[in-house]
């Protein structure tokens, strides 16, 4: 196995320790205290998840363009992608500009690298400082972190003809690891098996498609911009609203943050949708039915439908 493909394999118990904390027992000074500066966010995992996943849907604009996969972006779009992170990144965490570097952190100056291959190009000015470098792999949703100080014993010869030069292989052993396997925050459309998203592309973009996606998507959490990429039109709730409306007569509903949908999703044993996001379901009457979870909605009782069932109308929901 390479370098690179290891990027994101799963560490070992004492590697994830290590990597959980920011901290290498033979490293110290600047990078072990910007480490700790960022391990001291408790939930870093989950800030560091939604940097990467707001860069990356920012700059695929599915609400605009139906796109949900990095590798069909321009080439000047994947180069913008860095610039993106580093923003994004500066906002989340409340980043000072550095002196030289893009980032000022517990006193001293951080370069932040982005990559979606974990190849981090380096250029020349960054030598000596330390660099946060980033990657994100939306495919398999997982990200990796780490800090480096750039020196000359840690890069590739050579270089390109902006002589920017890769980490070597030798060099990765230098980097303080953050993460090697942060949990992304799923790209539903991107992993969505084929005969679903044949489903979905089958079917003209607008609000016939928003419905096609909560026809088939059960018991997943869909997220906003799931909706506007499928949609590729503005007002996510708008577009949810009409879908349960029409939906409704073929059993399906559709739960979000407010009302009686926590409830009703945590009976039903469906994830409960945080404020933004959904999750459907099609619904049948309980009668007779002891081993699937029930759930009271008005003077009845319903179960998940299972595939062949009847379709039965949806009951009112306070939703």
């Amino acid at each position: 196995m390479s370098a690179d493909d290891a990027l994101f394999e799963v560490p070992g118990p004492r590697e994830a320790e290590r990597a959980g904390r920011g901290v290498h027992p033979s490293r110290g000074g600047d990078v072990e205290r910007v480490a700790a500066w960022f391990t001291d966010h408790p939930d870093l995992e989950e800030r560091f998840s939604a940097v990467f996943r707001q860069s990356l849907d920012e700059v695929m604009d599915g609400q605009r363009t139906g796109r949900y996969d990095v590798n069909v972006l321009e080439k000047t779009e994947k180069t913008y992608l860095g610039t993106k992170v580093e923003i994004v990144c500066r906002a989340a965490f409340g980043l000072a500009r550095g002196e030289k570097m893009d980032y000022r952190v517990s006193g001293v100056d951080v370069d932040a690298k982005f990559s979606l291959d974990g190849k981090w190009m380096i250029p020349r000015e960054a030598t000596g400082h330390l660099c946060l470098l980033m990657a994100a792999n939306d495919r398999d949703s997982v990200f990796t972190v780490g800090l480096v100080r750039i020196r000359e014993e840690i890069l590739t010869q050579g270089g390109n003809q902006d002589h920017k030069r890769n980490i070597s292989a030798a060099g990765r052993g230098a980097i303080t690891w953050l993460f090697r396997q942060g949990k992304l925050r799923k790209n539903l459309l991107l992993n969505l098996d084929d005969v679903t998203r044949n489903a979905l592309e089958n079917v003209s973009a607008g609000q016939n498609r928003v419905d096609q996606l909560f026809r088939q998507v059960h018991g997943r959490i869909i997220d906003r911009n799931a909706v506007v990429t499928a949609a590729k039109q503005l007002d996510a709730p708008k577009r949810v609203r009409d879908a349960r409306i029409r939906l409704a007569p073929e059993g399906v509903i559709i739960l979000g943050h407010q009302n009686e949908s926590p409830r009703i999703a945590g009976a039903l044993k469906l994830p409960v949708p945080e404020k933004g996001t959904w999750a459907a379901a099609r619904i049948v009457p309980a009668p007779g039915v002891t081993d699937r979870p029930q759930v009271s909605i008005g003077d009845e009782s319903y179960v998940v439908a299972e595939p062949g069932e009847p379709r039965h109308p949806a009951p009112s929901i306070r939703y």
